[in-house]
């Protein structure tokens, strides 16, 4: 608890770079992923310093639908499960002085299970540091121009976001959600051709 509050407040005044404004575009190649658990949760979550407060619920479901929105895009073969656990947050608050510019920041971890192996894809989950984009919004610190709502909504947007490009990343460099050879594969590779009428 301490470690994550440490490093919210190091993060205030931070501008992220994320830009999760590209759900109107093809979604990145993930190989045979699909989603089909999507499961977020908040039992030991944090509220960093001079932030705003919201419960487990609100970010579960704020989360979730963030998620939703930028997974259930992809229909592969094979399906795979997020784990995610919000792990600490800063919601900027109104009443800040300008020039301390607060920024909004969210902490969480993500484990990716693999159904058809009933396994995690990586067994230490990977902790993910959102920070709010840059806007003109946002410039003066969200918490002036910005409701809980549509702060809330921002992180959670830039988290699936930072999640896809984990998972993309992990896709190319150690072939997560490549095709698995199934048993009806296998089978139909196995079976005699069909005798031919010559």
């Amino acid at each position: 608890m301490t470690r994550i509050l440490a490093v919210m407040t190091l993060l205030i005044g931070l501008a992220a770079c994320t830009n999760p404004n590209d759900l109107d575009q093809a979604p990145a190649d993930l190989g045979a992923f699909k989603l089909e658990h999507n499961i977020v949760v908040a039992p030991k979550m944090v509220k960093g310093p001079v932030s705003r407060e919201a419960t487990p619920d609100e970010w579960i479901a704020s989360l979730t639908g963030a998620i939703a929105e930028r997974f259930d895009r992809y229909d592969g073969q094979q399906l795979y499960h997020f784990g995610v656990s919000v792990e600490g947050y800063v919601l900027a608050q109104p009443g800040i002085p300008v020039v301390a510019s607060p920024k909004s920041v969210l902490i969480i971890n993500l484990t990716v299970w693999d159904d058809a192996k009933g396994k995690k894809l990586n067994e230490k989950p990977q902790q993910i540091t959102v920070l709010e984009s840059f806007s003109t919004k946002s410039v003066l610190g969200s918490g002036l121009t910005q409701s809980k709502e549509e702060q809330m909504l921002g992180l959670s947007r830039n988290a699936a976001k930072q999640i896809q490009d984990f998972l993309v990343k992990k896709h190319s460099e150690e072939g997560w959600f490549l095709r698995q050879e199934t048993a009806t594969d296998s089978a139909s590779q196995d079976a005699d051709p069909a005798p031919r009428a010559d």
